[in-house]
């Protein structure tokens, strides 16, 4: 069976049509601002696992947004994204199995992405909803991708960030070389000085942001400071060869909700090429690039979160 009818078999119930998003009418409660922690139960091929989620927002609204990392990173990748919602939206941010506070998987050929997939709708069930807003960085975009281009999936906004249909094999080579190689770090600081020397892609950022992606990366283990994400994650990686740039145009070109595209200006996963065909083919893409910024933007700033407000908000999802 191919991964594309392997993943048609997770969709089945007919969702209801979206309500408009408008901000709330009521003052937002204090809590809203606050992350809430969360987890879930998923099956897998080996067995059940356990994936975390942070929650913000009000717990009862309906309208929810679901917020997806990058293959490295965690849900609290998020959190400056997650406050501009809250008062908008539910906003849920998961750590994908094997990252941040979820569990981690005892067969690592399992890190893929019908995995992750089959996670996402197991969450939007424990959410009781039958429609989303996504939000996906890089590897979180790929799996928004799938979800969207199913007979009647649950998206109903889409936003990219710095991802799209071809992924180039500089790019996986480039984020191969790292992905489940980290050392054990001495100190906190020296955790720091790694993640900043992985993830320059992302651009000038403050010293209290970089703190903050620190921060919410790295644990203290015996001996020092290691990331917080299984290494395994990289067994596909070194697994699979890399020789040509990844096509998913057909995946793109079924999907049919309003998309937004967020492109880093330098970025060497999603070309500038690749960006302007999405404008024109499938969902046709609003596009919207960020100056000084390769892979991906962190929409940390708001001036990258202004953009994905304003499309989330407009109207009829």
């Amino acid at each position: 069976m191919s991964l594309l009818a392997a993943l048609r078999q997770l969709f089945s119930a007919q969702p209801a049509p979206p309500a408009p998003i408008e901000p709330t009418s009521q003052p937002p409660a204090p809590t809203w601002f606050e992350p809430r922690q969360r987890s879930v139960q998923c099956i897998g091929a080996h067995g059940f696992h356990r994936m975390a989620y942070t929650e913000w927002g009000d717990p009862a609204n309906p309208r929810v947004l679901m917020c997806v990392h990058g293959l490295t990173r965690n849900g609290r990748d998020f959190d400056d994204l997650a406050r501009a919602m809250a008062p908008y939206y539910r906003v849920v941010c998961p750590d994908v199995v094997g990252r941040g506070q979820s569990g981690w998987l005892a067969v690592k050929d399992d890190y893929q992405l019908p995995t992750y997939v089959a996670d996402m709708i197991t969450l939007v069930a424990r959410l009781n909803v039958e429609t989303v807003h996504w939000v996906g960085t890089s590897m979180g975009g790929l799996i928004g991708m799938l979800v969207a281009s199913m007979p009647e999936n649950p998206i109903r906004r889409l936003v990219l960030n710095d991802v799209g249909p071809v992924i180039t094999v500089s790019s996986l080579r480039r984020i191969g070389q790292y992905v489940g190689n980290a050392p054990v770090f001495p100190s906190f600081d020296a955790a720091e000085a790694y993640i900043r020397e992985v993830s320059a892609p992302f651009g000038r950022l403050t010293d209290a942001q970089w703190r903050h992606l620190s921060e919410t990366s790295v644990k203290q283990v015996e001996g020092g400071w290691a990331m917080r994400y299984d290494p395994g994650i990289g067994e596909p990686f070194r697994k699979t060869p890399l020789l040509a740039d990844v096509d998913l145009w057909p995946v793109y070109e079924a999907i049919s909700c309003p998309t937004l595209v967020v492109r880093g200006a330098e970025s060497d996963l999603l070309l500038a090429d690749t960006a302007r065909q999405m404008s024109t083919r499938g969902p046709k893409a609003s596009l919207v690039e960020v100056p000084d910024v390769g892979h991906a933007p962190t929409l940390m700033d708001p001036a990258q979160i202004a953009p994905i407000r304003d499309f989330l908000l407009a109207g009829h999802a």
